[in-house]
């Protein structure tokens, strides 16, 4: 019987190229499905302490919804360091403003708050309509259930 963990290496690691459509999709679920495929958690090879994941495009960001009153009761807040420095912004504001920091903010949250996870983000491209600019990478459709 064999009692050892079998532990993907580095070199043995192949990304692909995933695309996702928000349009018309809860906000938290196109988040997570697009965190999951970034950490890897997909693979039979998915390994914690490694980067295992793919890259994913999301696409639609302007399109996505959100459910209840989010759009007037959620607050994205940011300091500054500074007194006075505190910055509120609703998403209703923040969606016709901004739609990709959106999306980016709430992947990212989703991501390990370490060096892997900062890693994990920089394979996340996030578009606001429907073109984008990785088509020679043949992305690959993921549908978000």
């Amino acid at each position: 019987m064999n009692n050892t963990t079998y532990s993907v290496k580095k070199n043995e690691i192949q990304s692909k190229w995933y695309i996702i459509d928000a349009t018309d999709k809860p906000l938290g679920r196109v988040a997570a499905e697009a965190a999951k495929l970034l950490r890897g958690k997909h693979k039979p090879t998915y390994t914690t302490h490694m980067d295992v994941g793919d890259h994913v495009i999301v696409i639609n960001c302007s399109k996505v919804k959100l459910t209840g009153k989010k759009l007037d009761q959620k607050v994205y807040r940011h300091f500054s360091g500074y007194i006075g420095g505190m910055k509120e912004t609703t998403a209703r504001e923040l969606l016709a403003k901004s739609p990709e920091k959106m999306m980016t903010h709430a992947i990212v949250g989703m991501l390990p708050h370490t060096r892997l996870g900062r890693q994990m983000a920089k394979k996340l491209r996030v578009y606001a309509g429907s073109e984008h600019e990785n088509m020679a990478q043949k992305p690959e459709v993921w549908e978000v259930k």
